[in-house]
């Protein structure tokens, strides 16, 4: 299923854990069929399929599928007002992604504090914690298009981030399991092998209930969205259809 355009405004949330973009649609129950790329003197949206595919607004002018569109003035304000108010929530929203990081990796520290992971794994983790949380940050600052987390972007810096935080607390514990084995103390190294095995089934929940913090900022974003959504009421294509480039249910 193809994930909601709207909320990977939000996705760089997700690289840091498990969590679904349905998540954050929800919070301002908003969605949009287009991926949306800011450009120094233009707004572009775009999707596969139905017409109109590609969409382009800029200083009051409107371009659909490469067909100028004739706008009268009401119109051109409109358009106008809509560009300016969505590249003013861009950075709002960067603002909250970059703060999401910050919640994520403390939280990865604290529940890695708790899992009596030795002080060499425990520095290397945090050192690795630091270095990916500064390149997911810089990401985040450069993006201006939805298109930098689709597909197998999202998915090389999920696998990047997994590839270096789980496999050093999965290794230490698995240490500690055979550690305990050979003490004797069977039931220990069961339990440790079982927790490291069972390492992101059992560290999702608790991240995302950490995640909740991020809540009042999400829904912050909210009203501006639902006023991208009422300024572009009476906004048409070259054929005299809606542009209907964010839909906002209640």
């Amino acid at each position: 299923m193809r994930i909601p355009r709207l909320s990977l405004f939000l996705l760089p949330l997700f690289a840091v854990l498990p969590l679904h973009a349905q998540d954050l649609a929800a919070t301002c129950h908003a969605t949009s069929s287009y991926d949306v790329t800011l450009r120094p003197d233009s707004v572009l949206f775009d999707r596969p399929s139905p017409a109109p595919t590609r969409i382009e607004l800029g200083r009051g002018t409107l371009r659909t599928d490469g067909v100028a569109v004739p706008l009268n003035a009401e119109a051109q304000d409109r358009l106008s007002l809509f560009e300016r108010d969505l590249r003013a929530l861009a950075p709002r929203v960067r603002g909250v992604a970059q703060h999401g990081v910050d919640i994520a990796v403390q939280g990865l520290r604290q529940e890695a504090a708790g899992m009596g992971l030795g002080a060499d794994t425990r520095a290397a983790l945090d050192q690795r914690l630091q270095a990916d949380a500064a390149s997911l940050k810089q990401r985040i600052a450069a993006s201006n298009s939805t298109h930098d987390w689709q597909g197998s972007a999202m998915d090389q810096t999920i696998n990047q981030l997994e590839g270096d935080l789980m496999p050093l607390i999965a290794a230490d514990l698995g240490q500690q399991a055979l550690d305990a084995a050979m003490s004797g103390d069977l039931q220990a190294a069961a339990t440790l092998r079982d927790r490291a095995s069972n390492l992101a089934t059992q560290l999702e929940p608790r991240m995302r209930q950490r995640m909740q913090a991020l809540r009042p900022q999400v829904e912050s974003l909210c009203p501006a969205i639902r006023q991208l959504a009422a300024l572009q009421q009476g906004l048409r294509d070259n054929r005299g259809r809606p542009l209907d480039l964010l839909q906002v249910g209640r």
